[in-house]
């Protein structure tokens, strides 16, 4: 669903709380997916504007939806933002998604997705997918962080030899070390994003994640191979902090403070392990 698709008042105001997320610089991924909540409400055409919808519409319409809790989290997170942002800015004096409850979190159960999946898929695929693929499982990287790779502006050598600069949730960044193969693959590759779409920029990290599950079939998503990757790392490692720098998850911006992580041992336990997929 696109800004036609919707009343232009309702398309007005997104617009413009787009603009105000860019200028707060929440990353592409997180502004994409709290727009696309917004437009989903506007589309069920429960007011003309925004700021008429009732906290009782409000509601009843995310009530009405089977989600998942992670999804339910997310939507509940987009309104109160947004109706938040709509009060701070004088367009209404009412958050009317303070309505909404708090939604639990599901327990997170790790969901590695089977080797022998994995296998089939490399054997399978074309050359593009397949890179996808060893980045997601070698390197255990997201698939917003595989679209947005750029080999020209995101590669850095080190003394132990070439990483990559990976672009995670919340505009943060971290360094990966890069397999020797992996590497020279990226050095190579044509000029611009890895994976460049059709109409400019890159691929969007739903089409990347399309793109791998439909190589691996069988159920398996592309987010269960970094749940593969945080576990075998793990397995060889017994070093927890090390997978979870690795992974990269947002509450590390407060540990690395005080824990260094052996950037050695997580170059050789990568380049281990990628020696190990491709013997």
């Amino acid at each position: 669903m696109n800004n036609t698709d919707i009343g232009p008042a309702w398309a007005k105001e997104i617009e413009s709380w787009r603009v105000a997320m860019n200028a707060m610089r929440l990353s592409p991924q997180t502004i994409e997916l709290r727009t696309y909540h917004l437009r989903r409400l506007a589309g069920a055409n429960l007011a003309a504007t925004p700021w008429r919808v009732t906290r009782s519409e409000l509601l009843e319409w995310t009530g009405q939806h089977d989600w998942r809790r992670e999804t339910a989290r997310a939507v509940r997170s987009s309104f109160r933002r947004f109706w938040a942002w709509g009060v701070s800015t004088g367009r209404t004096t009412d958050n009317v998604a303070e309505v909404l409850p708090m939604v639990r979190p599901e327990q997170p159960l790790p969901r590695p997705a089977a080797p022998s999946t994995v296998v089939k898929a490399m054997r399978a695929v074309d050359s593009r997918v397949g890179l996808m693929v060893r980045l997601a499982n070698e390197l255990g990287m997201r698939r917003g962080e595989v679209a947005q790779v750029h080999p020209e502006n995101d590669m850095v050598q080190e003394s132990g030899g070439w990483a990559l600069v990976v672009h995670g949730k919340g505009s943060r960044t971290r360094i990966l070390p890069l397999p020797d193969d992996i590497a020279a693959l990226l050095r190579t590759a044509p000029a611009g994003y890895l994976f460049p779409s059709p109409i400019g920029g890159h691929l969007s990290p739903h089409w990347v994640g399309t793109l791998v599950s439909r190589a691996l079939s069988d159920g398996t998503t592309m987010h269960q191979l970094r749940h593969l990757c945080a576990t075998e790392v793990h397995q060889q490692t017994h070093d927890l902090r090390l997978v979870q720098t690795l992974l990269g998850h947002a509450s590390l911006a407060t540990t690395q403070r005080y824990v260094a992580v052996d950037d050695d041992k997580m170059r050789e336990a990568l380049a281990a392990r990628s020696r190990r997929w491709h013997m």
